[in-house]
């Protein structure tokens, strides 16, 4: 691997980063099965290639410096990348197939297209198996195996789940039937949530994550209503258009729930949705992680 010109060797690569966690020179010898003597030599080398301390050492403790806080960062994602590519390399070799299994929301395989196909063209070696998701069981998925990484909105505050990075973006819209009063008007805000019933969940869901799409109170304090409960988004769809309800949406429901009795409303002052990758973090493997990087470096699907 090339730094600033310098060839450094992944062996280096490896101390350095192993250090930078442990933060202990005994440790980390003992985790790469080498002697002390050859960490010190490895990051002392590292020092005078770079021409500055990357780390700061007492007699107490070992911290890292900002400069070496700096290489840690650009370190780590390229040091990742080689490992994980190295073992699709090896298992497509042996004529072996890797699978990562995807948890996305109704149609969102086209909305993510430009993630799966970035995810693809890295490792074609690994077939991506898609399943869906359902807002009625967000997170168990996840938590039963059946799906390695998922896509959720936001926030997610599951303490064994880690968020990812960001794969969409846009305004929340006001789903009503084609004949409600609502659909006749010129503006519509949040306030007006607090004059109709919005669906909820059939089935027990954090209430803090339901809250985004069915929260409890207008911005100005007007408790709203719950209305039937749902198991499915076509259930939802159902309940609007029979004038059961109004209910907050996702702004992809305008591109792929046209029905003839819906209208989607924008709302003056509606809040933005968003949608991350989402993972058990004791379950995270490198190719969760791969995934994870090819959604942060193709970029979130904006409105």
């Amino acid at each position: 691997m090339e730094n600033g010109g310098v060839r450094v060797e992944l062996r280096d690569i490896e101390i350095f980063l192993t250090l930078a966690e442990e933060l202990h020179f005994g440790r980390t010898a003992d985790r790469l099965h080498v002697s002390q003597a050859r960490v010190s030599q490895s990051i002392a080398k590292q020092e005078r290639r770079i021409g500055a301390l990357l780390f700061a050492r007492s007699s107490r403790r070992v911290e890292l410096t900002a400069i070496g806080a700096r290489l840690r960062d650009d370190f780590s994602t390229g040091y990742q990348r080689i490992l994980d590519g190295t073992r699709t390399a090896t298992a497509a070799a042996r004529g072996e197939v890797s699978t990562l299994s995807l948890g996305l929301y109704g149609p969102q395989a086209l909305d993510y297209a430009h993630v799966i196909d970035l995810f693809r063209t890295r490792h074609p070696g690994v077939r991506l198996r898609i399943q869906e998701v359902y807002f009625t069981d967000p997170f168990g998925p996840l938590r039963n195996g059946s799906v390695e990484v998922s896509t959720a909105w936001l926030p997610v505050r599951e303490p064994d789940l880690t968020v990812g990075p960001l794969v969409a973006t846009e305004p929340l819209v006001l789903m009503v039937a084609a004949g409600h009063p609502l659909a006749a008007r010129d503006t519509v805000g949040m306030e007006d949530l607090a004059d109709w019933p919005l669906p909820q969940s059939a089935m027990p869901i954090p209430e803090y994550w339901q809250q985004t799409l069915v929260p409890t109170h207008t911005p100005g304090g007007r408790p709203i209503r719950r209305g039937p409960k749902v198991s499915t988004f076509q259930e939802v769809a159902a309940v609007v258009a029979a004038g059961e309800a109004i209910s907050l949406v996702h702004g992809d429901a305008t591109r792929y729930y046209r029905w003839p009795g819906l209208r989607y409303l924008r709302l003056a002052d509606g809040p933005m949705g968003y949608w991350s990758l989402i993972w058990p973090t004791a379950a995270e493997t490198g190719l969760v992680r791969a995934f994870a990087r090819a959604a942060q470096d193709a970029g979130p699907r904006t409105a």
